[in-house]
């Protein structure tokens, strides 16, 4: 599975959506329904499937899948092919 196969498919489960509604651009809040504890309980749910810690001033720049996308591939190791 690749990292971006696996942030969507964990967008998916963690705001109970289809993942063929999820895109890159898809902003959490405006185009996926997310509210503010939906954010926090994904970015605490990536940390712990990624081993990595996400500084509250990284994640108020994380607001489409396509920006967390981004931020994992600068930080997650080669696990998950890119």
């Amino acid at each position: 599975m690749t990292l971006k196969e696996k942030l969507v498919e964990m967008v998916a489960q963690s705001l109970g959506i289809d993942e063929m509604d999820i895109q890159m651009e898809s902003h959490f809040i405006n185009d996926l329904g997310a509210d503010s504890l939906d954010t926090v309980e994904l970015v605490l749910e990536l940390e712990d499937e990624f081993g990595i810690n996400i500084p509250d001033e990284e994640t108020d720049q994380l607001n489409t899948v396509g920006d967390v996308y981004s931020y994992l591939d600068n930080v997650v190791d080669d696990r998950y092919i890119r």
